[in-house]
């Protein structure tokens, strides 16, 4: 049986890297919605710092067998598709 203390903590490192999956949509959401277009050198290097940032918390919380190496990958994943929709209907605009 698995400690309660350590499914919270699994839980909880889950919910964070999640809440940050958000943060990275919402920051992309602004910048396509107020300050710059998909094609511009500031959008790709703010996405590619964040995913990059986030894919290594990701894997630090494998590590630490805070979250399964299968549940990181699909956060990502779905980070990326959200991404991909967003960039596709900016690009109807």
């Amino acid at each position: 049986m698995i400690p309660e203390a350590t499914v919270n903590k699994k839980e909880q490192a889950y919910a964070l890297l999640q809440a940050d999956a958000d943060k990275i949509l919402q920051l992309i959401k602004v910048q396509i919605n107020n300050l710059t277009m998909p094609q511009c050198p500031l959008y790709e290097e703010v996405l590619d710092t964040q995913m990059f940032g986030l894919s290594r918390e990701i894997d630090f919380a494998v590590r630490l067998d805070l979250i399964d190496e299968n549940d990181g990958k699909a956060l990502l994943e779905n980070l990326e598709r959200q991404l991909n929709i967003l960039h596709e209907a900016s690009q109807r605009v």
